[in-house]
């Protein structure tokens, strides 16, 4: 089965991880934290490959756009108690 593609900028949803990379898709920004060792074997080119794939997506989405403003602002998110743990 072939992995659908990265749509750079396309949606609130996808994150997935690579290794220990965790990559999130939004409208305004593609999110890279974590991290991700590609190492001398063929884990490491897959993971390679997988980050060029997500690279390669975002500089064309950018490139395509005619409107790319040149700077984004981009918005704190809020943050709420975790509602599963409960502090003794």
């Amino acid at each position: 089965m072939k992995p659908k593609s990265f749509m750079a900028y396309e949606n609130e949803t996808d994150s997935f991880l690579i290794d220990d990379l965790t990559v999130e898709n939004r409208f305004d920004r593609i999110s890279l934290y974590g991290s991700l060792d590609i190492t001398r074997d063929r884990l490491g080119l897959e993971h390679a490959l997988k980050l060029k794939r997500i690279i390669d997506a975002s500089i064309e989405a950018l490139s395509e756009d005619k409107n790319l403003p040149e700077h984004v602002k981009v918005e704190e998110t809020d943050t709420i108690e975790n509602p599963f743990y409960e502090n003794q």
